[in-house]
């Protein structure tokens, strides 16, 4: 299934996830955001399971801020498993 959020608290505007039926994570792209980071975070993230990147990446922060766009995307895809 395709998702979009839209994070909070962060440079980035959009974040698209595909995850299939198995929870497990096909395609992760970022809207806006430091193009490298994003770019290396989707691809780190993919073909694994959405419960284990949600553990490893909730929490983190960007400089002071409470939030980075790694926490943005476990919170989205902690959303997306809450609905199934």
């Amino acid at each position: 299934m395709k998702y979009e959020y839209t994070p909070r608290g962060v440079c980035s505007r959009k974040i698209y996830i595909d995850i299939d039926d198995n929870d497990v994570i096909e395609k992760v792209a970022f809207d806006g955001g430091c193009s490298g980071n994003t770019q290396g975070l989707a691809e780190m993230v993919r073909g694994l399971n959405a419960k284990e990147v949600v553990e490893r990446l909730k929490g983190i922060k960007c400089g002071l801020k409470n939030t980075s766009c790694p926490d943005q995307l476990a919170i989205a895809i902690e959303e997306i498993l809450n609905r199934k």
